[in-house]
């Protein structure tokens, strides 16, 4: 009953646990992909599903076009346009374009901690950390009471949670044990957080860091994703790792990553996938190349954005007011 409770805890907090993976290598890897599909076939002829998926958000969101006409189509991309307008020129630029794909992509951040905000008890727009702390934890430590290592791995949660809890309280309203609703949502997820991110950095070294050095091996990079007890002969994937660990994510060759590296591999930082989308999307549909696009150019290339099918598009229209943008 005690380990069940606590996943479901860990589950609602955990960036490890909001990001699905079917290789647990991935689940650690926040790299910012806007479709799981890839862009270009091995023989380099494009992909509009990625297009797609980035410009709306989702798969799911794609599929709401599959019943439409291409007209309806046609109306309801141009609604969607009229929201990327922002400053109402008719001329989309490549910002707009850049703040439309990142703030739809970013649709499961600001929902997942609405949910969580709306299912704690908030009073005059804050939640304490009390609050918080018995509602996610409840009395897991007196049911625990008799077992000395679930107290530690309990307390080991709570712990956790805590000292993220502080570094989201960042500005300077000296109320430490409270935090507004932007607080909560880089306490939720604070892989999307710059001044957040060495929080992440410290719990995945945490979780895989088994001498308890600060630093994580070869071997215990690799048993963190694969057990060859469980598992039996090594997959070709787990050699290729094993060939990464020792030629790109071990930096400093001295057979450990330190904080530095973990950050590189777990964040990495020198692409942007979200201003090469927009490029990408300027590029293949601004016909007269004055740098911008036209309602009428990005009607004309429906079929990049929104596919040759559409969808009711009713609800992203009244979920996103423009002004959110």
């Amino acid at each position: 009953m005690y380990v069940a409770t606590v996943l479901v805890a860990c589950f609602i907090v955990s960036y490890a646990s909001i990001i699905p993976a079917d290789k647990a290598q991935k689940g650690r890897v926040f790299e910012k992909e806007l479709s799981d599909v890839d862009h270009y076939d091995t023989n380099d002829i494009h992909n509009d599903l990625y297009d797609q998926e980035a410009f709306l958000g989702s798969k799911d969101e794609v599929r709401r076009f599959e019943d439409m006409t291409v007209d309806e189509s046609k109306a309801a991309l141009s609604q969607i346009y009229d929201k990327i307008d922002t400053d109402g020129d008719k001329a989309v630029t490549k910002k707009e374009l850049h703040d439309w794909i990142k703030f739809v992509q970013d649709r499961y951040v600001r929902e997942d901690t609405d949910r969580q905000w709306q299912d704690n008890e908030v009073v005059d727009g804050f939640l304490t950390w009390e609050s918080y702390a018995t509602r996610t934890f409840g009395d897991l430590a007196n049911e625990s009471e008799d077992d000395p290592e679930e107290i530690e791995y309990y307390q080991g949660l709570i712990k956790r949670d805590e000292r993220r809890w502080k570094a989201a309280d960042g500005n300077g309203d000296d109320v430490a044990d409270k935090l507004d609703m932007q607080q909560f949502l880089q306490f939720a997820h604070p892989e999307d957080v710059p001044h957040m991110r060495k929080i992440v950095v410290s719990e995945t070294i945490e979780d895989i860091d088994k001498d308890g050095d600060g630093l994580i091996s070869l071997d215990e990079y690799i048993s963190d994703m694969w057990s060859e007890e469980e598992d039996g002969d090594e997959p070709e994937w787990i050699k290729t790792e094993r060939e990464q660990f020792e030629t790109i994510r071990d930096k400093n060759k001295d057979g450990k990553m330190d904080e530095e590296e973990v950050a590189d591999w777990i964040l990495p930082p020198d692409y942007d996938h979200t201003d090469a989308e927009a490029t990408h999307l300027l590029h293949q549909s601004d016909s007269n190349e004055d740098g911008v696009l036209t309602k009428d150019e990005v009607l004309e290339k429906y079929d990049i954005f929104v596919g040759s099918q559409a969808t009711d598009f009713g609800e992203e229209l009244v979920r996103h007011d423009p002004g959110e943008l």
